[in-house]
């Protein structure tokens, strides 16, 4: 019966896991606490071809013997978190004034691990690094609940959900918090989408909001090549910039586009597809392009150009990012994305897509083809499989313990 009892208690345990570390002095003092969620975007070489690969921090992922608390003014606290097959993530923290910050990002990555980079052709270790990342009040915690978007040398790390303290006086969090600047956006009366700031340092004036709108309505656009449909697109869009101001704070420019009020062209050809959308003021460029070898094709970049408010210090704006591999699916198949998704224009200029299914070529009668659900949709599927499985075997567990005990207890009554 006690070896039931503790195998679901340890069940229980493994579900209340979660992405939580901690960095502790030689006398176990902890001094860093972080519990955060981190995706990676990575892209690398296959026979010179471009290829992006996605993935998240695992939940097994572990705190490095290089990760320290510090020792006076020798060195400083540094975090450093190891996965896979020689992958690390490191947080390296510096104080100053009444501050505390991550002054230097540093993600190690192994080409060499054919299971995230396979068919790479280039192996071994590959080192990027961002500076001054996060910053915060000496004696409080660090709190983003919103994405931030680092974006480096052939990767992207973002971070979602992010307590963190370094520092640490009483080995726990401060009561204290200080925001980030993405959330301090998201506590005024915005939609539930707010926009990403991907500038490293917490600006002294959050970005003021001029408009409230709510998710985007869903439109339906379409391109017509030669051959008939070629752009087949169903998504809501909203835009996000944030932009300095002639007083020298930020703005901050919400836009939703209006379906009806949006009109739609482009051109196709055989390796590549233009979707150009325009709504008042406001122009986006979706550019696809199609991966002959493995029959697929993907959003490759998107433009972006609008008129800001005149408060804005340049009202003309311009952001373009070329180097994407977004909405990826088989050619004759159509890529679906129900869960939000958050496209990187540049470091002032977000574009959120919303219950997006686009298909590009072979489409056959205006009718998108099989459908090829994107991993975020996946994920929350995965989920209540995984923990339900769980609690299934946490319940039979039980029920096994029951039986033996009970079993061993008649046993007993039997022998006089």
């Amino acid at each position: 019966m006690a070896r039931g009892l503790l195998a679901a208690a340890a069940l229980l345990g493994f579900l209340q896991a979660s992405s939580s570390f901690e960095v502790k002095d030689s006398s176990g003092k902890v001094c860093i606490i972080a519990d955060l969620t981190v995706a990676f975007s990575v892209e690398y070489k296959v026979g010179g071809q471009k290829e992006f690969v996605h993935f998240f921090l695992p939940q097994n992922a572990s705190v490095d013997s290089q990760s320290s608390c510090g020792k006076d003014n020798a060195s400083h606290p540094v975090l450093v978190l190891d996965f896979g097959a020689g992958h690390s993530l490191s947080l390296n923290f510096s104080e100053s004034a009444d501050n505390y910050q991550v002054e230097e990002l540093v993600f190690h990555y192994n080409l060499s691990d054919a299971t995230l980079f396979p068919n790479s052709s280039t192996v071994g270790m590959k080192t990027v690094s961002h500076k001054s990342v996060i910053q915060a009040h000496m004696g409080t915690k660090y709190r983003c609940i919103n994405s931030k978007h680092i974006n480096m040398k052939n990767a992207n790390v973002t971070f979602s959900n992010v307590t963190l303290e370094a520092y640490l006086t009483n080995g726990t969090f401060s009561v204290n918090k200080t925001e980030c600047a993405e959330d301090m956006v998201s506590t005024t009366t915005m939609a539930p989408t707010t926009p990403k700031q991907t500038t490293g340092q917490v600006p002294t004036a959050g970005p003021t909001p001029t408009s409230s709108p709510q998710n985007p309505t869903i439109g339906k656009y379409n391109v017509t090549g030669p051959n008939g449909t070629c752009v087949l697109a169903y998504m809501g869009l909203q835009l996000n910039i944030t932009y300095p101001k002639k007083d020298e704070k930020m703005g901050l420019e919400l836009l939703n586009f209006v379906p009806h009020n949006t009109t739609s062209s482009g051109r196709c050809d055989n390796s590549s597809a233009l979707l150009n959308l325009t709504f008042e003021k406001t122009r986006v460029i979706f550019q696809f392009a199609l991966n002959a070898s493995a029959e697929k094709f993907f959003l490759q970049g998107v433009s972006v150009s609008t008129t800001l408010p005149s408060e804005a210090k340049n009202p003309k704006f311009e952001a373009s990012n070329n180097s994407m591999s977004e909405l990826r699916a088989s050619v004759g198949n159509s890529y679906k994305c129900s869960s939000e998704e958050n496209l990187q224009v540049s470091d002032q200029a977000l574009l959120n897509v919303f219950n997006v299914q686009v298909q590009i070529f072979k489409i056959d009668r205006d009718k998108f083809g099989p459908v090829e659900e994107c991993q975020l949709d996946e994920n929350n599927m995965l989920i209540p499989i995984i923990v339900g499985a769980a609690l299934a075997g946490l319940v039979l567990i039980v029920l096994i313990a029951y039986l033996i005990g009970r079993k061993r207890s008649h046993a007993g009554y039997q022998t006089i």
